[in-house]
């Protein structure tokens, strides 16, 4: 417990926030050639590992909203990216796939990520060692809700 008045260095909430900020500060000149945002990188790194998914899937990997998403997803379409089409399954669900274009934007992923490793200057097994822990404190937290 703390005996004085809280500063923001003892918030674990402004350290996250403050830590996710220099992330997409690093982030935004590395996709920036590529015209992407960051969201739409965290769209195309869920389509890589699996492609082909329901917006509804898609949502919960990156823990976003409908609202949220589909105006992404919908930029993403009209840049040539993805494609979105209804289910034929249930037509309810729509099925967002990459593009060729998207798909060979992977091969620059791997840049910026060695740009991300640089910048973090720390030992890759470290960092695993953080992101899990993150991981974990972030169940912990829906958890709670």
């Amino acid at each position: 417990m703390i005996d004085r008045p809280l500063s923001l260095d003892d918030l674990l909430c402004f350290a996250l926030y403050s830590a996710n900020n220099a992330m997409g500060r690093l982030y935004r000149p590395l996709l920036a050639p590529h015209g992407l945002t960051y969201p739409q990188y965290l769209v195309l790194v869920a389509l890589w590992q699996r492609d082909g998914q329901k917006v509804t899937d898609l949502g919960a990997a990156l823990n976003l909203e409908s609202n949220t998403l589909t105006p992404l997803l919908k930029r993403m379409e009209q840049a040539g990216l993805v494609q979105r089409q209804r289910s034929q399954e249930d037509e309810r669900s729509v099925i967002v796939t990459l593009t060729s274009k998207g798909r060979e934007l992977e091969k620059a992923a791997a840049e910026i990520s060695r740009c991300i490793l640089e910048a973090a200057g720390e030992d890759v097994a470290e960092l695993i060692r953080l992101r899990d822990r993150i991981q974990t404190l972030t169940a912990r937290l829906q958890t709670a809700q």
